[in-house]
Order: structure tokens, then sequence, then C-alpha cells
């Protein structure tokens, strides 16, 4: 999916990923190497310090990464095969990351992200490095697709 395809604000993200629907994520930004998604925690998202839960902010910055390494004409699908992260300081309120393709090659994407809290203070960052993926045959005549929303 590229970005003329993706209605912005939008909850989805081009394929069904169940985890970031119940995450609630909200892609904002999704254009020319740059993705943007806000995410408001729910209670449940937090850890035992009323923050939110770093795993939860681990997965707001892979997404953008991934939305990020995606955001350039006849990119699709990009899985994550590293991720570096460094949290800055407590995640509190709503927040906002931004993410940026850095480099591509024909079959790897590095991108970086920062996370913001409601202040515009950066409380996480991440590199990661992504595989372009494309749609694989596994029969003669099916198709192995991704999994479409609704």
């Amino acid at each position: 999916m590229d970005a003329t395809t993706i209605t912005l604000p939008s909850t989805s993200f081009g394929v069904e990923i169940p985890f970031v629907t119940h995450l609630g994520f909200v892609l904002t930004v999704f254009a020319d190497g740059q993705s943007e998604i806000f995410y408001a925690p729910k209670a449940e998202h937090l850890n035992s310090f009323s923050v939110t839960h770093g795993g939860a902010v681990m997965t707001l910055l892979d997404v953008t990464m991934a939305m990020a390494a995606r955001a350039s004409p006849g990119r699709t699908g990009a899985v994550t095969i590293e991720m570096k992260t460094s949290f800055m300081r407590p995640a509190h309120g709503a927040l906002t990351a931004r993410g940026t393709l850095k480099h591509h090659t024909a079959t790897l994407a590095f991108t970086e992200a920062t996370v913001f809290d409601e202040h515009g203070r950066a409380c996480a960052h991440a590199t990661g490095t992504f595989k372009y993926l494309q749609r694989l045959p596994i029969g003669a005549k099916t198709l192995h697709a991704l999994k479409q929303p609704g």
C-alpha cells in the first residue's frame, strides 16, 4: 500500500494488525518516507509506575518505523529484522511518534523514530532495519496475501 491509498488520519494501516488495533494507534502522516502515529495509552497499557509500558512504547516505535519504510512508492510490506531502542524519560499522557526512512535498498530499509510526550519532550528513540516483502507464491495458483482489515 502506498501513500495514495490511505486517507489520513486513519486507524487502518493497510493490513489488519490486531495488536495495533487493540492499542488504538492512529496514523496521521504517511508520505515521502515519513510517518507519524498518535497514541493515547489506556490504563491497561501502563506499567506499575503509571507510565506507558516500555513494550507499548517499543511497539509504537516499531510500527512508526515500518510505516516510514512503506511510505515510498511501490513498498507494500516490511518486517523488522533489527531494532535498537533507547528510553530517555517516562512516557506520560498522549504520545506522538515520528518516523523517517533514512535509506533503502531494493530489499532493506533503514529507519529511525522518536516518541514524544504531550509536551513535545522526547521519551524514546529507536533505529531499525526492515526487510521489504512481496506476496509470495505458496502453490501453483495461490498467493500468500496479507490479512486485510475488516
